[in-house]
C-alpha cells in the first residue's frame, strides 16, 4: 500500500505541470553519443510519447554525425570538419542526406509509432520544413574557409510543423535544409533547434546531452546548477566554471532564450527517462535557463 501511495504522490506532482504545459510545444534536440546508446534511445523516445499523450507538443530535431562518420569510412572517404562544422562536399553530403536525411530519421519517426505514438519524418522525400543558405567563415588571417554544402537556417515551414503538432503526430527533423535555389546542405544540428525552437515560439528547448548540466565545478556531478538566469550564466562562462565545449552550448541557450523562447533545459540523456524527470517533477534532474 505505502508503494501504491507513492506512486499516487508521483502522479500528483506530474499533475500541475501536465495542466501547465498542455497545447505547449516542446522542441527535443537529439544527437551526440545519446544517439549511439539504443537503450537509451528507447526510454528517451518512450518519453516523448508519454508527453504527447498527456497533451504536450514536441518536436524532435536530431543530428546524427557518428552514423554518418562510420558510413563516411565504410565508403572510403575520410570525415574531415573545419572550425567544428563537417566539411561536407558533393559525396559527403549522398551520405549525409542518405544516412541522416533518411535512414536515421525514418528509424526515428518509426521507432516511435512503435512505442505507440504517431510520427512523421519530416524529410526531402516527405515534406521538407527547413529552409536556409550556405554559410560563410573566415580563418586568422580573415580569409574565407571553404565548408562545401554546409548552411544555416533561416526559414522555418512552422505552419506545417504546428499542423502535425495539433494533429497529435511528433515531427521529426533532420539538420538539413534547402537554399533559394533548392541546393541541399548540412546543417548543425544545435543551431538548427535553436532556430526551430524559436520560430515556433515553442515553450522549452531541451538538449540532451552526456553531462548531466551546467556545474559549478565540471567534474563534479554534484555541483549541478538547476535553474540559471542569463546574467547567471554569463558570470559562470566569465568566471571559468563553464568553460571548453559547453560554453558554445550555454551561449547559444542564452541567445534562444533572449530571442523568446522561455526555457532552454540541458540534460543528461543517458538517464533514464530524463525528460520526464525534468519535465514533469519540481526539482528536475538537469539545468534550466530562463530569461529572468
Amino acid at each position: 500500500m505505502h508503494e501504491a501511495i507513492e506512486k499516487a504522490n508521483v502522479l500528483i506532482e506530474a499533475l500541475q505541470w501536465i495542466r501547465e504545459f498542455r497545447d505547449k510545444i516542446t522542441v527535443i534536440k537529439l544527437g551526440g553519443s545519446v544517439m549511439e546508446d539504443p537503450r537509451a534511445m528507447g526510454h528517451l523516445l518512450l518519453d516523448v510519447v508519454f508527453m504527447e499523450t498527456v497533451g504536450m507538443r514536441p518536436v524532435i530535431v536530431h543530428g546524427g554525425g557518428a552514423e554518418i562518420s562510420r558510413a563516411m569510412t565504410d565508403a572510403g572517404i575520410e570525415p574531415r570538419f573545419v572550425q567544428g562544422r563537417r566539411y561536407t562536399d558533393d559525396a559527403t553530403l549522398a551520405i549525409v542526406e542518405r544516412v541522416l536525411g533518411y535512414q536515421i530519421n525514418e528509424r526515428l519517426a518509426a521507432q516511435i509509432e512503435e512505442l505507440g505514438g504517431r510520427a512523421k519524418p519530416l524529410n526531402f522525400r516527405t515534406q521538407n520544413v527547413l529552409f536556409g543558405e550556405r554559410i560563410a567563415l573566415a580563418d586568422d588571417a580573415g580569409e574565407p574557409v571553404d565548408l562545401g554544402h554546409v548552411g544555416r537556417v533561416t526559414r522555418v515551414d512552422a505552419d506545417a510543423i504546428v499542423r502535425l503538432c495539433c494533429e497529435g503526430v511528433v515531427p521529426v527533423i533532420p539538420s538539413l535544409c534547402l537554399d533559394e535555389n533548392g541546393d541541399k546542405l548540412n546543417v548543425n544540428a544545435d543551431t538548427a533547434a535553436n532556430t526551430v525552437a524559436e520560430r515556433l515560439h515553442a515553450e522549452k528547448l531541451v538538449f540532451l546531452s552526456d553531462v548531466n548540466g551546467v556545474r559549478r565545478d565540471r567534474e563534479d556531478p554534484d555541483s549541478l546548477v538547476h535553474t540559471l538566469s542569463v546574467a547567471e550564466a554569463r558570470e559562470l562562462i566569465n568566471s571559468g566554471a563553464i568553460e571548453a565545449g559547453m560554453i558554445p552550448k550555454v551561449q547559444a541557450c542564452l541567445d534562444t532564450v533572449q530571442r523568446g523562447v522561455r526555457k532552454v533545459h540541458i540534460i543528461d540523456g543517458r538517464l533514464r527517462h530524463s525528460l520526464l524527470l525534468e519535465i514533469y517533477t519540481s526539482k528536475g534532474v538537469g539545468t534550466e535557463i530562463i530569461r529572468k
